[in-house]
């Protein structure tokens, strides 16, 4: 009996332990701040915050009926080899700091992360060049080639947009390089308090709501709009809120999908925005057992065409693998669908520029 008391309280001890050690881990800057005061105060009052977590216009389970998070983390224990690909991703070198911008320019660093420069002004968007989408080293590494791409190849950023503080689109690495260089942020509710731990000045944050809209500056407009995600970089979601943008740029319409399942939500923004130049939405990391929240790569293309998009740059993909499918199938799937519904889409190398109304690239450089 004795021995037994010994061994419980052992046991007791390690699971202790290893509690405060998580508990002590995730206090480290990588992980954010929660909103608190005056920021959480605004939360409150949105009318998609509700019962402690921002909450999807429709029902979104994280996880499809019948599905369990043992059986998602046995599958990412053991995926395909053609999950990765076999050869480093060929990379386009461009001078971003002399980039002609008379149009507005795209350029694509991989998965969700762009620079956009038109008439002098330079918007990056979801910037992870530290080579990891997670907190740690070992975990959600980014393919041999696709990082070809870092904080000092930015030209002076006049506008950070943040779409969600997943890690694949928030890395404290890259922000925190980034700030100094930045004039302002604007993302979505809550994101500022990570942003304010990692060095960002309060006025240097602009937090939107889904519809809320400011004007930039006199030819450039910015709304953020809805999507069909979620949030969170600990064990708690729903803390800040997820969301889409319509950028308005010196008389052209750009969409800034985030990250989102397919929903009612594209429909309405088509409705009060559309129609767009160009929409980038995310083609890439989804999974039969998470249908809600990361559209299938067909979706993809009935999205843009609710939102009347002329053409889509789909992005996403080419940089990590955060799900199971073939680091490739999701373009494949893509233009195979795009063909039928005759979209037009672009396919620019990592670092080709995408000039609207004028070079979209379609060269065909993943089968590999």
């Amino acid at each position: 009996m004795k021995r037994l008391r010994t061994t419980m309280l052992v046991i007791t001890l390690i699971i202790l332990g290893l509690v405060a050690s998580t508990v002590i881990f995730m206090q480290q800057s990588p992980f954010g701040s929660d909103p608190a005061e005056a920021r959480l105060e605004r939360i409150k009052h949105s009318p998609n915050y509700r019962d402690g977590a921002f909450q999807n216009l429709e029902l979104t389970p994280t996880l499809r009926e019948g599905a369990s998070y043992m059986a998602v983390m046995w599958e990412n224990l053991n995926k395909p080899k053609d999950n990765v690909p076999p050869r480093p991703i060929p990379t386009v070198k461009t001078d971003l700091k002399a980039l002609t911008d008379e149009k507005p320019t795209i350029v694509w660093f991989g998965h969700s992360s762009y620079l956009i420069k038109s008439k002098g002004v330079s918007i990056l968007v979801d910037p992870v060049f530290s080579g990891n989408a997670s907190p740690v080293s070992f975990f959600g590494k980014s393919y041999p080639g696709s990082d070809a791409y870092h904080v000092e190849d930015m030209p002076p950023i006049d506008y950070l947009i943040l779409t969600h503080d997943h890690y694949d689109h928030l890395d404290y690495p890259t922000i925190s390089q980034l700030i100094p260089k930045v004039k302002k942020i604007y993302t979505a509710l809550g994101v500022g308090a990570h942003l304010e731990r990692w060095g960002a000045k309060p006025d240097q944050i602009v937090e939107f709501d889904w519809w809320e809209q400011q004007s930039v500056t006199p030819d450039i407009e910015l709304t953020a709009t809805p999507a069909r995600h979620f949030s969170g970089r600990s064990f708690a979601r729903g803390k800040t809120l997820w969301t889409s943008f319509v950028l308005k740029l010196h008389g052209y319409t750009l969409f800034v999908g985030g990250d989102s399942g397919y929903g009612k939500h594209f429909q309405e923004i088509g409705d009060k925005f559309g129609p767009f130049d160009l929409a980038i939405l995310e083609c890439g990391q989804y999974g039969r057992d998470w249908p809600n929240i990361h559209m299938f790569p067909e979706e993809v293309v009935t999205a843009a065409q609710d939102l009347r998009a002329r053409t889509i740059l789909p992005v996403h993909w080419a940089k990590f693998s955060l799900a199971m499918h073939a680091w490739n199938e999701p373009i494949q799937r893509l233009l195979k669908k795009s063909e039928q519904q005759g979209m037009d889409v672009t396919t620019p190398h990592i670092g080709e520029p995408v000039v609207l109304n004028a070079s979209y690239p379609r060269i065909v450089w993943w089968n590999f």
